[in-house]
This record gives C-alpha cells, structure tokens and sequence, in this order.
C-alpha cells in the first residue's frame, strides 16, 4: 500500500508572492544582496523600464532568469490582473521601478491592491529612497514629516496647495521637475514667505550630487538661473502656533454664551482647550464688556 502526498495540481495552486523591492538612485552598488538575490530567482520581473532594470541587472553581474514585462503607470491597471493570476498560481512576481520604492510616486499601488483584495502574500525588500535621503541631508527638524508628490503643474493650482502648507508644522517633502523648480519656488515665495527654510537636493547619490539650503527666498533666486536633474524639495515646517491671545479667547467665550452656555461654564470649557487661567479669561469677559 502506497500513500500519496499532495498533488502536482494542488502544489501548484498554492499561492506565490508579490515582492516589491526598492532599486538605486543612481549608484548600483547601492543594491541590496537580497535585491541581487531576487532578480536572479523571481518568475516574472515587472518593471518600469524594462531595459533600466536589464542594465541594472548588468552591472551587478546579475542574470535574470524569469520573465521581463513592462509594467509603467500608464499600463498598470490593464496588466494588474494577469501579474495577480501569476502570484496565485504560485508564482513569485517581482516589482521595481526606474528608481526608489515602488508605490512612492511610481507604479506599483494598484497592483498591491489587487493581490491584497485576493488574499496574496505581499512582502517587500527595503533599500533607497529619495524622500529620506533627502531628509537626511536637508538639516531640517524632521522627526515630523510628511510626503506629497508632484505639485500640480499651473501656477494656480499650486499655489493653492502650497496655501495648504502655511500652517503645516510637519516638514514637507516632494518631487519636481527640474523645468518647473524655478516657478516652483517662485509661487512657494510668494505663498509662503521668502524666509520659510528649505532645501533642493539634486541628483541624490549621482555623480553630481548637490544639496542647496537656505530660504525659500535664496532657493527662488539661485534655481531662477536653472537647474538640471532629479529634484526632491524639503520644505521647513511653519513654526507652531503660538496660544491664542485674550482678545481671541474672550470672543471665543462669547460665541458659547450666545449658544445659551453659562459665563462660567464657557470659560471653563474655553481655557480647558486652550489653556490658561479660568480667574483671568473671566475677569477679561467683564471687563470688555464695560
């Protein structure tokens, strides 16, 4: 009597794994060991720029042996489901992009999504990115931060979302194309101020490597005269807002009497989420009322 084990059909169902990996700015040997190891093994290697990552493959002497596809924004959702039907017939599918993580600004969100909706196995192997290198060498407070993108292109539209960074206290990092930084900065002094801190990093980990710091006034000036290459901005925090002064509080105090709330109480509730003394806001109601 002889027992089975698991049938070929049923192994091969077993799902395989969506990995992203993350992939040198400019410097292959930047390349992790477990990125060298994955372009050698993954069944099928989705790629922003098919022959990028070929000539990455190249100078780590690496050889790929599953299959290349293309994989770039504007044909990620018509090929999302084929590379999902690749992961749940137990193959191991890998995403890289040009540069960077994918998903971060890059191809990569929606293919996630679709293997996360299926309940497939999703890992990812860390390795450079320009957002926190960029932090890193920007000299800006950043234990706080947060990332935003392209701006939109027309001046208007950009304007309002820098409008949206007046008050941010977190420092702001984002991309833009080198032909846009001048106008760029240009709408970001007039929104923001010429004295708000920050810093343009050019060609992170390249050859020509350049960090520029200063106020959004200098920057504005210096990238006037142009700049070339990959460019991530680091935008200081606005500094945190001070306690609102009395005059605000009292007015504050008066909206919720107007609502029906006892003087008392309103004070109370006023200074609760504000600070301050109960005593004093009281006696300043008063007193403006004289």
């Amino acid at each position: 009597m002889t027992t089975e084990g698991p049938s070929s059909t049923s192994a091969e169902r077993a799902p395989g794994r969506l990995v992203l990996a993350a992939t040198p700015m400019g410097q292959a040997g930047d390349a992790s060991a477990r990125l060298r190891e994955a372009l050698a093994t993954a069944d099928v290697v989705a790629a922003e720029d098919t022959r990028r990552t070929k000539q990455l493959a190249s100078a780590l002497d690496v050889r790929i042996a599953g299959r290349v596809v293309s994989f770039y924004d504007a044909v990620e959702t018509a090929k999302a489901p084929a590379l999902v039907a690749e992961v749940a017939a137990g193959r191991t599918v890998l995403l890289v992009t040009d540069a960077g993580m994918p998903s971060v600004s890059d191809p990569g969100y929606r293919l996630v999504a679709a293997c996360v909706a299926e309940d497939l196995p999703v890992t990812c192997l860390p390795g450079p990115s320009a957002v926190t290198t960029a932090l890193a060498l920007s000299a800006i407070p950043c234990e706080r931060f947060c990332f935003d993108g392209f701006p939109p292109r027309k001046s208007s539209a950009r304007r309002t979302w820098l409008a949206q960074l007046r008050e941010e206290e977190r420092a702001c990092v984002f991309f833009e194309a080198p032909h846009r930084l001048a106008d760029c900065l240009a709408d970001a002094v007039a929104v923001l101020g010429a004295d708000r801190r920050a810093a343009v990093c050019r060609e992170l980990t390249k050859t020509y490597e350049e960090v520029r710091r200063g106020t959004l006034g200098e920057l504005a000036e210096w990238a006037a005269e142009g700049v070339r290459g990959e460019i991530t901005v680091v935008l200081a925090g606005a500094a945190p807002a001070g306690p609102p002064a009395m005059e605000q509080l009292v007015a504050m105090v008066d909206e919720l009497v107007d609502t029906g709330l006892r003087l008392k109480d309103a004070c109370a509730q006023v200074t609760e989420r504000n600070g301050g003394s109960k005593r004093e806001l009281y006696e300043a109601v008063l007193a403006a009322r004289d």
